[in-house]
């Protein structure tokens, strides 16, 4: 009876092992057509969504998957692959904030801070990419990830009927117990995604990238004026108002004529 028990038990864990590495290769193969390994193969996209993580590990030691997805990032704006740059990570704990981190490492590095967008509450995977298309309004965009992590944001992309590509940025040699790790997620993401149908824990008012400028309908079209003509023409209507303000003061008020006698 007991012998039966074991064999059963081992049995029922074979199968969920082999379940388990059939949806993970079942992944891999419906998101392999939309991965890209070389910056000069990407297509060009106007947002570059880089997937947030720690910079450094708990012992202190640099995480060199972030520095993989930072310099990845780099190499896709500089070859003018993409024009913006969505930092989507955590900022759970005012010491931890993966958005912000980033976002100095890559100005540090050349990338001018208007474009560079930040997105606070990419807690996870499937955040970020919900989060890109309904709060960043954008539909067709880059993901920048190592390989394993591509496969899964595009899964979730594909399964939200959201547009993406992935940069699959290369990974540190020791990735064995990290590509183990990732079954489990994958099993968790075909969990919320088919069974919870889970959305972003916040989505918020719409962000567009870049900002959506309303103009009047009965706005002049021409001639044309350009921002530097506002702000100097700004400052010119300020300085005449300043002007005409100081003349009132020094200007002393009208006496009226006395009345004439009789009246």
């Amino acid at each position: 009876m007991i012998k039966r028990l074991i064999v059963g038990f081992i049995s029922i864990v074979v199968f969920m092992l082999v379940v388990a590495i059939g949806l993970d290769r079942w992944i891999s193969w419906k998101t392999k057509d939309y991965i890209y390994d070389e910056v000069q193969a990407l297509p060009h996209r106007q947002v570059g969504v880089v997937l947030g993580t720690a910079k450094y590990y708990r012992t202190g030691v640099i995480n060199q998957y972030y520095l993989y997805r930072i310099q990845g990032a780099i190499n896709a704006y500089n070859s003018g692959k993409v024009k913006y740059l969505l930092l989507s990570g955590d900022n759970a704990l005012q010491s931890y904030n993966e958005p912000m981190t980033m976002r100095r490492d890559l100005m540090a590095a050349g990338i001018p801070s208007s474009d560079i967008v930040l997105d606070y509450a990419g807690f996870r995977t499937l955040d970020s990419i919900v989060r890109t298309r309904k709060v960043f309004d954008t539909n067709d965009f880059l993901i920048i990830t190592q390989r394993f992590h591509c496969e899964r944001a595009l899964f979730i992309a594909l399964h939200m009927g959201i547009q993406a590509q992935c940069f699959a940025v290369p990974s540190p040699k020791d990735i064995l117990t990290v590509r183990v790790r990732e079954i489990f997620a994958r099993l968790g993401a075909l969990n919320d995604l088919y069974i919870l149908h889970r959305q972003p824990r916040f989505l918020g008012p719409l962000i567009p990238i870049p900002a959506v400028h309303h103009i009047p309908d009965d706005a002049q079209g021409y001639p044309a004026v350009t921002p530097e003509q506002v702000v100097a023409l700004q400052h010119q209507l300020a300085a005449e108002k300043k002007a005409e303000k100081k003349a009132a003061e020094k200007t002393p008020p009208a006496v009226a004529p006395p009345a004439a006698a009789g009246k």
